[in-house]
């Protein structure tokens, strides 16, 4: 009342903090005036819009005429609130520069005269003579002085020479008289140089300094402590809720408790700004920011050579190895009709090593080219791959785990050469202690070579697949499936079934434990016993599976109503498989030498003959691409009156060529990932009108994809120009929001992996036989708090918009038709 441009205010911390006017801090009683620029507070009022604290004198502060405004603070709430706004610029004066009193204009009127009346008279300057102080003395010890008597050189000519032409020649100086002169060293006693004698005395006295400390009080404060409740009696109670004391104190804070309470319901105010803002800048950081950094390459003169990398697979337990197997670059027909050159060529596994990416640390012999392989979840000494020719090949790596172990101890001082297939290589005899029995490596030459493992299981040429195996696939050890495909329990709890496909329109199951065979004689068991011997220093684990391995279920993808067939070259499951433990390199040598003690494979039995409880929670569905470009989704449950198997229940046309990757999402286990031709597809299991997204067809195919491990919303995809596409679902889904060039070739495999919680790696092979090792970014690798929950939503949101596009159809059709 009386003061029409003063405006109280009430200023939050947060508001504080932007204009820089926390009590006590920047602003207190003494110092209590803060000047705040017009157009910070316009910007603070674009920003927060009502949430801002000077939105009640929004007005005011648009037609104020000055470019600063004047804030103060009111300590003793002298206008209700802790803040106050001058909004004229009369008044910021008077504020800022209160008028003078009587008594300081008179001392100023008495200091003006006492300055008039004092006149300061004209004196000329007087000449003094020079007065020496020694200056010259220094002046002339430091100049420069010539005592050396200077050399003399005469040089004279004949007159009749003057101007005339020069002619150089070459001589020997030697053979003509005084052609040249020689000037030896000598002593000069004139430049010998004399030392003055002085004699110096240091002493270090150490400094004395005397310093003082108080402790700055600002303001006192009273303080107390209760130790046990004060309880008051229903009689004081009542005295005090009736007291006017208690009626004036709730009138004065009624409006700041409002205020406080309106802010609460605006704003989370235990929500912690800085850490939400630090979780955006990573997740979203700028283009630079982005990047797989090379990290390693791998390559092979002998058994890379014009190879394309077609499978690669990190160890499961062991740090820094990483395993890859590679095809000719040949023409399908090149392979119907094979030549010399074909058949004479090396088809291994190559284990490699971060320690030493010169050589490899184990190879493993194959019968045919490996399109795929994949480790054991119960045991990564077991490795299964699919061969060229059909036929699916296990190995039992558990003599040289102790070499993987220690790859960089054994790499020291080795030479690199090539191991010859005819002959295997020796392994470190501190390996091989077993001298009783020859081994399978028995050149003591080559012992610097990395050991060559043979198979040790391979199936029937007649019972495999009749083309490429494509995919293959461990199934989970907590079931089983039976010859019908339903599905057990597992007793055993270790993986005995794989699944594998093929472009030969098969699904096939395979088991690998011991299966009963009937009473036969015994020549023909002697027989069968001499047949089955396994060659020396190839382990036994699988010995029962040798020439008589077969398939447990068969599935035969046919087209509904026609006779054609499908070509599947992806499979994925849908119940979860096993996702291994990334462990560190101490506890991987514990882990590996438990694996070693435990051998769950060795311990296999003949499946028993009592009723297995059946699993009606296990998911039969899973996903199949063909070679076509089509996306089946069927189960592998067949009917019992069915030969040929349970046709597909859905198909669904999305890509143009054969389909490279089906694969299921590590976070959430009903979205799968399509990639083929030149676009990629979501599925989510439940969903039959089709995929929940389908990206636009791209510039560059695409030839294969892998989720990321620890981002649920962002994927790889590799392109046949050797870029990599980078998507985060939570940025673009139109285009990839990064993309990185990596190779030359065309990029054919993709495989991250985790070395430990703030290092990631990403595998990626090319058509040139290179497989390089990238270190991801912090950005694409470290999810934020609540990325999973948006991805989900997002999915839904997905789900729900297909659905109700689906309805439109429907309408839009049954409104032609009417």
């Amino acid at each position: 009342i009386g003061h029409p441009e003063i405006f109280p205010l009430v200023f939050t911390t947060k508001t504080q903090e932007i204009f820089n006017c926390r009590v006590d801090e920047d602003v207190t009683e003494e110092n209590c005036f803060k000047i705040i620029k017009k157009d910070d507070i316009i910007q603070d009022l674009k920003m927060r819009a009502a949430i801002s604290d000077f939105h009640p004198v929004k007005r005011v502060i648009l037609e104020y005429p000055g470019e600063e405004l004047l804030v103060v603070f009111d300590a003793n709430f002298q206008y209700g609130q802790n803040f106050y706004l001058v909004a004229s610029e009369e008044a910021k004066e008077n504020f800022l520069k209160p008028p003078d009193t009587a008594e300081e204009k008179e001392e100023k009127s008495e200091e003006e005269k006492e300055r008039t009346l004092e006149v300061h008279a004209y004196k000329r300057s007087v000449h003094k003579p020079w007065v020496s102080l020694g200056s010259e003395k220094e002046v002339e010890e430091e100049s420069v002085k010539g005592y050396v008597t200077k050399i003399k050189y005469m040089f004279s000519r004949a007159r009749g020479k003057f101007g005339a032409p020069i002619r150089f020649t070459d001589r020997n100086a030697s053979h003509v008289k005084d052609s040249y002169v020689e000037c030896t060293s000598y002593q000069d006693k004139t430049f010998s140089i004399k030392l003055l004698e002085r004699d110096v005395g240091v002493q270090m006295v150490p400094k004395v300094k005397e310093a003082s400390t108080q402790t700055k009080w600002t303001y006192p404060k009273n303080a107390a402590m209760q130790y046990s409740p004060r309880q008051l009696s229903n009689e004081e109670l009542e005295e005090s809720l009736s007291s006017e004391k208690l009626k004036e104190f709730v009138t004065s804070v009624h409006l700041r408790m409002e205020i406080a309470l309106q802010q609460n319901e605006i704003m989370n105010a235990f929500f912690d700004d800085w850490k939400a803002l630090a979780e955006n800048e990573s997740s979203s950081g700028d283009k630079s920011d982005v990047y797989l950094q090379a990290y390693q390459s791998f390559t092979d003169p002998h058994y890379l050579k014009d190879r394309s990398i077609s499978c690669v697979r990190w160890h499961p337990t062991i740090h820094g190895i990483i395993a890859e197997s590679a095809t000719q670059r040949y023409s399908d027909e090149e392979r119907i009709n094979p030549s010399d050159k074909l058949l004479l060529q090396d088809s291994v596994i190559i284990f490699w090593s971060f320690s030493d990416p010169t050589r490899p640390q184990l190879i493993l012999e194959c019968p045919h080219d490996i399109y795929c392989f994949q480790f054991s979840p119960s045991d990564p000494n077991i490795i299964a791959g699919g061969c060229f020719n059909g036929q699916l090949v296990l190995w039992d790596t558990s003599k040289n785990e102790e070499r993987l172990q220690n790859a960089k101890s054994i790499t020291v001082g080795v030479k690199k050469s090539v191991v010859n297939m005819d002959s295997a290589s020796v392994v470190n005899p501190s390996e091989n202690n077993d001298t009783s029995e020859p081994s399978y490596m028995e050149d003591d030459e080559n012992d610097t070579e990395p050991p060559l493992v043979r198979y040790c299981a391979c199936s029937s040429i007649e019972c495999s697949h009749k083309t490429v195996i494509t995919d293959i696939h461990w199934l989970p050890d907590h079931f089983e499936v039976n010859r019908t495909g339903i599905t057990f329990e597992n007793r055993a709890e270790i993986c005995v079934q794989l699944v594998t496909c093929s472009p030969d329109c098969l699904i096939l199951f395979w088991d690998i434990r011991v299966t009963k065979i009937p009473g036969k004689p015994l020549f023909e068991k002697a027989k069968e016993k001499k047949i089955f011997d396994m060659p020396p220093g190839v382990p036994d684990t699988f010995k029962h599976l040798a020439l008589s391995w077969k398939p447990l279920l068969k599935i035969n993808l046919r087209k509904s109503d026609t006779r054609m067939e499908y070509s599947p070259i992806k499979i994925c499951l849908l119940e979860q498989h096993h996702h291994y433990k990334i462990l560190d390199k101490a506890q991987s040598t514990n882990k590996q030498k438990a694996l070693a003690k435990e051998k769950p494979y060795a311990k296999m039995s003949v499946p028993s003959k009592k009723p297995l409880k059946a699993l009606e929670s296990i998911s039969n569905n899973f996903f199949v691409g063909t070679k076509d470009g089509e996306m089946i989704y069927s189960d592998w449950k067949i009917k019992i009156d069915s030969n040929s198997g349970k046709p597909p229940s859905h198909k669904y046309f999305i890509h143009d060529e054969a389909v490279n990757t089906v694969q299921i999402s590590p976070f959430f286990k009903d979205i799968v990932l399509s990639v083929g031709g030149w676009n990629f597809a979501i599925w989510k299991e439940g969903v039959t009108d089709g995929p929940i997204l389908e990206s636009s067809c791209m510039t560059q195919r695409y030839t294969t994809g892998h989720w990321s491990l620890t981002r649920p919303g962002v994927f790889f995809i590799g392109r046949d120009d050797g870029n990599i596409d980078i998507w985060d679902l939570l940025k673009k889904t139109h285009e990839p929001s990064y993309f990185q060039h990596i190779s030359e070739s065309t990029i054919t495999c993709i495989s991250p992996w985790i070395a430990s919680p703030k290092q990631q790696f990403l595998a990626v092979s090319d058509d040139s036989g290179v497989l390089h090792v990238l270190e991801i970014c912090p950005i694409l690798s470290q999810s934020s708090s609540n990325e999973q929950a948006n991805v989900l939503d997002y999915f839904e949101r997905e789900v729900k918009y297909l659905m109700n596009y689906e309805k439109y159809q429907e309408f839009q059709a049954k409104e032609r038709t009417e």
